[in-house]
């Protein structure tokens, strides 16, 4: 859809929404995707309900935001779905969700049409809209990368609590003290994860937590800010919430007339970002994606035979990795 969308001088929103038959496509612009699709080779698979076999088709869920500018963590993630799917005999198909979508609680199109035997929503959506499949889907899901303890449901998620805690640790080690935390602590479920491990460091070391030293990042509607708000007074490390996020910090930091590390440590959290947002190594903790991939293919495929699994909320640890952001004090 990318390469799609490049060749057209397109969004992947508009790209996915004219391959999926969804409103806010022009006819024109639709019969060129389509066109241009079906040369490059993209195919269409539609289930076969009712047959048992050992390969199925699986939807794969993230709403438009995470597909906008710079979100490239559930691209790579994604990928390491489709790869997982492909392991196991299934076909992985993407379709992304509109947010005007989500606020009506429209079924994904590839519910509505009957063409796929199991579904993962990759990213957090609203609490009413994971209620609604809840409700209405026909096929089993797992949510992946968060959860909602409104819903009763499986998932996979990243150990984000003792993540975080384990980054804001290896901080307190290098000698910081005044440390800040930089997330929309109420945004998502994964952040408000991070913001607890961060919490938890802090208070086991008898440290104080500065009210104006916890950041915002995004609006509530999960869009990135471009800078982040500055305090008057500055701690000497801040831990982010993502490394996209870290990567703007160190941006507005520098901007401010201050140095990374030399002034202020930054440490993020995924080991993922974009080639080119950020000329710093990032000191973060390594989100085990290819894990969380297999566990929650697996997991879904076994509801969808109908066998036993390991349900509930599955967590898969990953590891801290250090570089040149963080400085000793």
């Amino acid at each position: 859809m990318s390469d799609i969308a490049d060749r057209l001088g397109v969004s992947t929103v508009t790209v996915s929404k004219a391959l999926a038959d969804q409103k806010g496509v022009s006819e024109e612009m639709r019969d060129k995707i389509k066109a241009l699709a079906l040369e490059m080779g993209y195919k269409s698979f539609s289930a076969q309900k009712g047959d048992v076999r050992s390969s199925y088709h699986i939807g794969i869920l993230m709403e438009e935001t995470y597909v906008e500018k710079y979100a490239t963590f559930y691209w790579e993630m994604y990928q390491k779905l489709s790869m997982e799917a492909v392991k196991e005999d299934c076909f992985g198909i993407l379709e992304v969700l509109p947010l005007a979508a989500e606020e009506a609680l429209e079924e994904p199109k590839m519910l509505q049409v009957d063409k796929i035997d199991g579904l993962i929503v990759l990213g957090s959506v609203r609490t009413g809209y994971l209620k609604m499949l809840e409700e209405k889907a026909r096929v089993p899901f797992v949510c992946m990368d968060f959860y909602d303890d409104q819903v009763k449901g499986d998932c996979v998620v990243s150990n984000s609590f003792y993540g975080a805690y384990h980054v804001t640790s290896h901080l307190l080690d290098m000698g910081h003290r005044d440390i800040g935390f930089v997330g929309t602590v109420w945004a998502t479920g994964s952040i408000m994860d991070r913001f607890l491990g961060y919490q938890k460091a802090m208070l086991e070391r008898g440290l104080p937590i500065r009210k104006d030293w916890i950041l915002p990042d995004r609006d509530q509607q999960v869009t990135m800010f471009d800078q982040i708000p500055l305090p008057e007074e500055l701690p000497t490390a801040f831990v982010c919430n993502c490394d996209l996020t870290a990567s703007i910090l160190i941006r507005t930091l520098r901007a401010a007339g201050k140095r990374v590390p030399e002034d202020i440590s930054v440490a993020g959290y995924d080991d993922f970002l974009h080639p080119g947002l950020c000329d710093v190594g990032i000191t973060t903790y390594s989100v085990d994606m290819a894990g969380m991939a297999a566990v929650g293919i697996r997991m879904l495929v076994k509801k969808i035979r109908g066998e036993a699994y390991w349900s509930g909320m599955q967590v898969i640890d990953g590891h801290l990795v250090l570089r040149e952001s963080v400085a000793r004090r």
